[in-house]
């Protein structure tokens, strides 16, 4: 079975053939640590530990090396220190710690390697050399700038035209440079800034050379997949092209470039000032993360992400089939965790997720529908391991159903209500259906749904 992704440099969708199927490298952008994830930021990453799930599972696990860097010097940072007067390795600590637990609560795997870019400057350095000594880079006022006109196919990622560009990237012309495109490698630092030596003086590096810089030391100066958010496309992913490919050659760098959509809520675009800007850190105080996780899974990763409160409803109410299927089969163990052929094509259609997600509505009617424990069995196996791969039931349902938002007001325990359950039973088999329905009503309101099965009654918290 082939796997086919879509290749943002070639507008199309290609067959995947990896430069070494023993090691591919597959690099995505990272945070900038200076605040909390937001739901946009959130998306990548859901998108590309798919991706990475579904490369171990076709090469295998230890053939898969997947980074993916943390920015920790920006002027984004820089900003957040002087408006907060908090100190810059405590604001890049804090929010690393804080981005790590929101992406690992909707379901991620941690990457292979994840560098840091304050720990790879000297890298930086040398490539920056090495791109002034060609000719691809200049020196002026303290400034390292690249020479854009150096590099004759710069602009083929974004197909661009050079006012395009020049205005795409949204920086004013300062005098240090030669040319309206050129951009920053490396920019001296005033006493209150983070800086580092160099041969230009002290100073820290450009947003754009600390990727090619990490990408290239843990996995070559060429590999296999690039990723990112569609916005950076140019002029991040662009710039890196540039730098990377005229320092080790024409031909190198990321082969494969993948960048999945945009985000709105409500139809309206993310932002403060409209009030609609939602960060993961408060998000799953109310929803589950599993939860999250499938509502963004239910848009192909490259088209528009419409992000709504009834899409969240919806990924809830799949994910209570889904572990209500497992639930009343909770005694019948599975032989072993592969994947359906028909849920595996819908992923390697360049990962479907919608088509994926639909496989795996039908194999929870499957389960729903076999009778033998051997049918059950092979169903179960199907359901698990179709989910494992999108990183969904990776709970037992038990605890799915009785998990609680962080918001939620004090109401029953569950050993309360496993006690009013027992209470309910006795009341019943006592033909005291007054105080049962009393026990089921006084639950409701709480939100706890009960669910008579045979001979035992399971619940759930609404």
């Amino acid at each position: 079975m082939s796997l086919n992704l879509y290749n943002t440099l070639a507008r199309a969708k290609q067959e995947f053939t990896p430069l070494d199927d023993t090691a591919i490298g597959m690099y995505v952008c990272g945070p900038t640590v200076y605040d909390y994830a937001h739901i946009g930021n959130a998306r990548p990453v859901i998108v590309f530990d798919v991706l990475f799930r579904l490369l171990k599972h076709v090469y295998g696990a230890d053939h898969v090396t997947y980074v993916r860097n943390i920015t920790d010097v920006d002027d984004k940072i820089i900003t957040a220190h002087q408006e907060s007067g908090e100190d810059i390795g405590s604001i890049t600590s804090r929010t690393t710690d804080a981005f790590h637990a929101d992406m690992a609560a909707l379901g991620n795997l941690e990457p292979s390697i994840e560098p840091r870019a304050t720990d790879h400057i000297p890298q930086m350095i040398e490539i920056i050399e090495k791109l002034i000594a060609d000719g691809h880079a200049y020196e002026e006022q303290g400034h390292v700038c690249f020479n854009v006109p150096s590099m004759s196919e710069y602009g083929r990622l974004a197909r661009l035209n050079r006012d395009e560009l020049i205005a795409g990237a949204r920086v004013d012309i300062a005098p240090y440079k030669k040319d309206a495109a050129d951009f920053v490698l490396w920019k001296p630092s005033d006493e209150d800034q983070p800086g580092w030596d160099s041969p230009w003086g002290r100073g820290r590096p450009g947003w754009h050379i600390e990727c090619s810089a990490m990408s290239s030391e843990y996995l070559g100066e060429t590999f296999d997949i690039h990723g990112g958010g569609q916005d950076l496309i140019f002029p991040h992913h662009e710039n890196e092209i540039a730098q990377s490919c005229c320092a080790h050659g024409e031909g190198t760098f990321a082969q494969t470039w993948m960048h999945n959509g945009y985000l709105m809520v409500e139809g309206e675009k993310m932002s403060k000032s409209l009030g609609n800007f939602i960060t993961v850190h408060e998000l799953i105080k109310d929803h589950h993360g599993e939860a999250v996780r499938l509502c963004m899974l239910m848009t192909h990763y490259r088209q528009p992400l419409n992000w709504t409160a009834d899409g969240l409803a919806q990924a809830k109410s799949s994910l209570d089939s889904f572990y209500g299927a497992l639930r009343m089969t909770a005694e019948i163990v599975p032989a072993s965790v592969v994947p359906s052929d028909d849920f595996v094509a819908a992923l390697s259609d360049d990962l479907n997720s919608p088509q994926a997600i639909a496989v795996l509505h039908e194999l929870v009617g499957a389960l729903n529908k076999a009778e033998t424990d051997e049918a059950k069995a092979a169903a179960k196996d199907n359901l698990l391991a179709a989910g494992n791969l999108l990183g969904l039931l990776q709970l037992d349902p038990e605890d799915w159903f009785k998990w609680t938002p962080e918001g939620a007001a004090e109401g029953f325990s569950d050993a309360e209500i496993d006690d009013l359950i027992e209470q309910r039973k006795t009341a019943r088999a006592n033909k005291d259906f007054a105080l049962s329905d009393k026990i089921r009503d006084d639950l409701a309101a709480q939100g706890i749904v009960l669910e008579d099965g045979a001979g035992d009654t399971s619940w759930k918290r609404g």
